[in-house]
């Protein structure tokens, strides 16, 4: 027997075929009481993560699918808690159908901050998940073990250790902020307990909001994908900035007077600019934010992107117009 043990032990692992399909990663999905936002933050040694792991619809819920990951617990898990079923009832019912059971990892979480993970018995080492049980103390699964809990839960497969959702969950409980900016938090403190045993290659976030989207026409309050990168996590990192830029509105204290100062610092651009046209956005200074200079510059802001921070009553975003002056320093 003995003999038998040793001779079996040299043997070498061979994968199975499936290998190259499995989605192998970490993620987190997470409620936000005070807000009602609902998300995915996802990390992986697999392409284009974000067009196969999370899936969120506000008021409803959020999924991250792996390991071989099934979409239907995405299609199927959204339709079942948008008829009122609790994330973990939404689980089970669809693991009912799957064939493949063993071979996958989900969480999930429900417009009321109910969750539920599940890691699948022929996952690779290391498998399995956290999140935070009803009296607030981690709730840890290993392979074949399904687990619930309320307001967020950590998946995790083919990983170094089992440091990366510890420090997952542990990240994501202490750091301030957004939601986004929690479960970046929790993404950044994964990668530092190992992360995936062969690397980094791509990442997403998704947060969904009502009426959140570009110009309040959807839920998709932020939707971030790398598809391919050496270090996807600092990638994500710089296009939510980006992203804040570009699809934030315009915060109440940021703000300001289109004073004469702020005047003469735009016009030498809006004389000067789009570069390559004869037409530029002011014709001659002048001077005050008029109604020739109000038209001009908001014209100047539709054509740079800044969409959702345009104004049209003597005002500027403050942030528009550092990116404005800072960009044009750059040059």
């Amino acid at each position: 027997m003995l003999l038998v043990l040793m001779v079996l032990v040299q043997q070498p692992v061979v994968a199975p075929a499936d290998l190259a399909k499995r989605v192998h990663t970490y993620s987190i999905v997470a409620y936000d009481s005070a807000t009602g936002d609902l998300g995915v933050a996802v990390q992986s040694k697999f392409p284009n993560v974000g067009g196969i792991v999370p899936w969120a619809q506000a008021g409803v819920g959020a999924v991250a699918t792996q390991s071989l990951a099934n979409t239907a617990y995405g299609d199927e898990g959204m339709r079942l808690m948008a008829m009122g079923a609790r994330a973990p009832e939404a689980m089970r019912i669809v693991m009912r159908g799957d064939a493949r059971l063993s071979q996958r990892q989900v969480g999930m979480v429900d417009a009321h901050g109910n969750t539920a993970s599940w890691t699948g018995d022929s996952c690779f080492d290391w498998a399995g998940g956290r999140t935070r049980g009803a009296d607030g103390q981690i709730v840890v699964g290993g392979k074949g073990a399904m687990i619930v809990g309320r307001g967020f839960t950590a998946q995790a497969n083919i990983m170094v250790s089992d440091q990366t959702v510890k420090n997952m969950a542990d990240a994501f409980q202490r750091a301030p902020g957004t939601l986004a900016e929690r479960l970046m938090a929790a993404l950044v403190a994964g990668q530092a307990g190992g992360g995936d045993k062969r690397g980094m290659e791509s990442a997403a976030l998704l947060v969904v909001r009502a009426n959140g989207g570009y110009l309040g026409a959807n839920d998709r309050y932020i939707d971030i994908r790398v598809y391919d990168d050496t270090n996807p996590i600092r990638e994500l990192q710089r296009l939510y900035g980006l992203h804040q830029l570009y699809f934030f509105q315009s915060r109440p204290e940021d703000l300001l007077l289109l004073t004469p100062d702020i005047v003469r610092r735009l016009e030498p651009i809006l004389l000067a600019e789009p570069v390559g046209q004869q037409e530029k956005w002011l014709a001659a200074p002048q001077g005050t934010a008029n109604a020739t200079f109000l038209r001009a510059l908001e014209n100047f802001m539709y054509w740079e992107n800044y969409d959702v921070r345009v104004r049209n009553d003597g005002k500027i975003d403050r942030v528009a117009l550092e990116d404005v002056l800072a960009r044009r320093r750059r040059r």
